[in-house]
């Protein structure tokens, strides 16, 4: 655990070419998650929180970290499981940002990081339904056998907790830019479907074409 806690940092730096980074942790199960280590900033034991009078229901509290008030989000609760009860010595907190803003998710326990290739990564079973919170599956092996890993799909739950504002700021693009924008054709690539919505809320006000496309 030690060592999980103490190279986060320096492997987020690591680019493969080709192949993707992925911290692994529990929740309430014996069920492996994860989540893409190249927007996780550090992995802490859970710090003392405080509560907030009225926040979203899915926000435990806000930890102090360095001086930085930061929102701490109940991973296991946002993806429909039972809350957390903040009892368990294995309680984490995986630091990360997103969308310029930086927050915590309240896991179990940490595991390790694996490097996997993009070709072992699978898109969720189409049985699993449109309101699951996965981006992607893939296996790992552990000892003699191949363990499903869940891999969560961060932007959704975000996007359900806080209200992204996506439109373009008056005075922001240039307008001799912006219209020489108009009519051309963009590529957007992301495994999240919640990524891609927002970015393609954003361009699609520039008179853009837009292509979709799923990177699993």
């Amino acid at each position: 655990m030690s060592g999980v806690l103490n190279t986060v940092d320096q492997r987020t730096n690591l680019v493969g070419e080709n192949r993707l980074e992925l911290l692994l942790f529990s929740l309430n199960s014996r069920q492996i998650f994860a989540i893409n280590v190249f927007k996780v900033k550090e992995v802490i034991k859970l710090p003392p929180l405080t509560k907030m009078p009225g926040s979203h229901y899915h926000i435990t509290g806000v930890a102090s970290l360095r001086g930085e008030s930061v929102p701490v989000i109940d991973l296991r609760s946002a993806i429909g499981f039972p809350p957390s009860t903040l009892e368990s010595p294995e309680e984490n907190l995986i630091i990360t940002e997103y969308n310029r803003s930086t927050q915590g998710f309240l896991v179990g326990q940490v595991r390790n990081i694996v490097n996997t290739a993009w070709t072992e990564i699978q898109p969720p079973p189409t049985s699993a339904g449109r309101a699951n919170y996965l981006t992607a599956i893939t296996q790992i092996k552990e000892g003699d056998e191949k363990q499903i890993v869940e891999i969560i799909d961060v932007e959704k739950v975000l996007a359900e907790i806080i209200d992204y504002d996506v439109s373009i700021s008056e005075g922001v693009l240039d307008e001799e830019l912006a219209s020489e924008m108009v009519g051309r054709t963009i590529l957007i690539v992301d495994d999240s479907s919640t990524a891609r919505a927002q970015v393609k809320g954003t361009l699609s006000q520039l008179g853009l074409n837009i292509i979709e496309c799923v990177m699993v």
